[in-house]
């Protein structure tokens, strides 16, 4: 019994660690997709812009320095 329960437990350990790694690397940007991200935020009119647009441009000009 002892033996089972073990198991299980290892068992359920290396899936929820399997299922964590996969999701943290699963929705990475590409160089490319990130190329045409700052394309676009620089061709932008920030006065138009709404507040979701001018976060990720933010963030992107973050990630770039």
């Amino acid at each position: 019994m002892n033996k089972l329960l073990s198991s299980l437990m290892v068992a359920m350990l290396a899936c929820a660690c399997g299922s964590a790694f996969a999701a943290a690397h699963g929705g990475a940007m590409t160089d490319k997709e990130k190329a045409e991200k700052m394309e676009a935020c620089k061709k932008m009119d920030m006065s138009k812009a709404d507040d979701k647009a001018k976060a990720e441009c933010k963030k992107l000009e973050e990630m770039k320095k």
